[in-house]
C-alpha cells in the first residue's frame, strides 16, 4: 500500500467517492457487513460503524438513517448491550450477501451443460406478487423474456425454490412451472446467442465492467509498485470497501453466464481477475485496521474467524 496523494489513482478514487452528491449509504453498509464483518462474527456497534465510514465522507446522520432503513427493510437487526446496541445481518441479508460472495470470491463461472432452465408463470398472480417474483428471480440470475417467462443456463430449481420461500414467496410457487430445454428451442429464438441478447442487457453490463477496469487498474499498479509499509492500514480498508462495493454492484446485474454464452473478449473476466488481485493486496493491511478499530457494543474487539482464511484462499485460486 501507499499513502494516497491528491494526484494518485488511490487518492482520486477516494476523493471521487467522498464528493458524490447522492451517496447510496445503504449499499455500502451492506458491503461492509458482508465483506468486513461476517468473518468477525457479523456484528458491530453503531458508533464503531460510524467511525469506520466517516473517512469516506459518510456523516453520522447519514449512517444512522441508512442503518435504520436497513433494519426496517429487514436487512439488519439490532441487539441491545447495556446502553449501546449491536447491528448484524438478518438471515435474509446474510443469504443475499452469501449469494453475491459466491461470485465475488469464486474463480469462474461453471461450464454450461447445454440446457436452459425456464420458469413460466402459469397461475393467476396480481401485479404486486408478480413484481416480487420477478425481482426474486432476477436475484437468482434469471433473464426475462416477457409474458411471465424467465430463463437461466444453470439454475438449480430446488435452490431457487428455497430462495423464493426465504423471500416470503412460498404461496406463489404453485403458479410457477419449471421447465428445461436443450439449447435455444424456447420461445422461437433462432439460437442461443439471440436468446442471451433478448434476456440480458449485456452491452450495458460490459460497459460497466470496462469502467471498473479503467478505474481500478491504475490503483493495482500503484499498490504493486509501492513498498510494503508505505501507506496506512486505514487507506487499505477504505479502498477494499470501495473495491467490493463497486464490484458487487456489477455482480447484482450479472447473470454469471458460462463462457460459451458470452461474447468474445468478455470484460467481466478481466474485472474479476483485477478485483481478486487488488483484494489480495489490500487484505492484510485492512485486516490490521479492523483488529484495532472494530468494536462491539460491550467494548470487545472481535477477531477474525476461519472464514477469512477461506476467503483468502478462494481469492488466490487460479482463474
Amino acid at each position: 500500500m501507499l499513502t494516497p496523494s491528491a494526484t494518485s489513482a488511490c487518492g482520486q478514487r477516494l476523493e471521487a467517492f467522498r464528493q458524490l452528491g447522492r451517496m447510496r449509504a445503504g449499499s455500502l453498509i451492506i458491503t461492509c457487513f458482508g465483506d468486513l464483518l461476517l468473518p468477525r462474527g457479523g456484528r458491530i456497534w453503531l458508533g464503531s460503524l460510524i467511525a469506520l465510514l466517516q473517512p469516506l465522507g459518510l456523516s453520522e446522520r447519514l449512517v444512522r438513517t441508512a442503518v435504520y432503513r436497513l433494519v426496517k427493510d429487514e436487512w439488519l437487526a439490532t441487539e441491545a448491550s447495556g446502553r449501546r446496541s449491536d447491528y448484524f445481518l438478518t438471515q435474509t441479508g446474510r443469504q443475499r450477501f452469501e449469494e453475491a460472495a459466491e461470485q465475488i470470491y469464486a474463480p469462474a463461472a461453471p461450464d454450461w451443460d447445454g440446457h436452459w432452465r425456464w420458469v413460466q408463470v402459469v397461475g393467476e398472480m396480481g401485479s404486486g406478487p408478480r413484481e416480487a417474483v420477478r425481482r426474486a428471480l432476477y436475484w437468482q440470475g434469471f433473464g426475462e423474456l416477457g409474458r411471465g417467462s424467465f430463463v437461466h443456463p444453470g439454475a438449480d430449481w430446488e435452490q431457487v425454490r428455497l430462495a423464493l420461500r426465504s423471500d416470503g414467496l412460498g404461496p406463489w410457487l404453485p403458479a410457477l412451472l419449471p421447465l428445461q430445454a436443450t439449447h435455444a428451442r424456447m420461445q422461437g429464438s433462432a439460437d442461443d446467442a439471440a436468446l442471451v441478447q433478448r434476456a440480458w442487457p449485456l452491452a450495458a453490463l460490459a460497459a460497466g465492467y470496462l469502467d471498473f477496469v479503467q478505474r481500478y487498474q491504475p490503483i493495482l499498479a500503484e499498490c504493486q509498485w509501492a513498498q510494503s509499509g508505505g501507506g496506512t492500514d486505514a487507506t487499505a480498508l477504505q479502498l477494499r470497501l470501495l473495491l467490493l462495493h463497486d464490484y458487487r454492484r456489477l455482480l447484482l446485474r450479472d447473470p454469471q453466464l458460462p463462457a460459451a454464452l458470452l461474447p468474445p473478449d468478455w470484460p467481466g473476466q478481466q474485472a474479476r481477475s483485477l478485483c481478486q488481485a487488488l483484494y489480495l493486496h489490500l487484505l492484510p493491511a485492512s485486516e490490521r485496521h479492523l483488529d484495532t478499530h472494530l468494536q462491539l457494543a460491550d467494548g470487545t474487539l472481535p477477531t477474525a474467524s476461519a472464514r477469512l482464511q477461506q476467503r483468502f484462499a478462494a481469492a488466490r485460486a487460479p482463474l
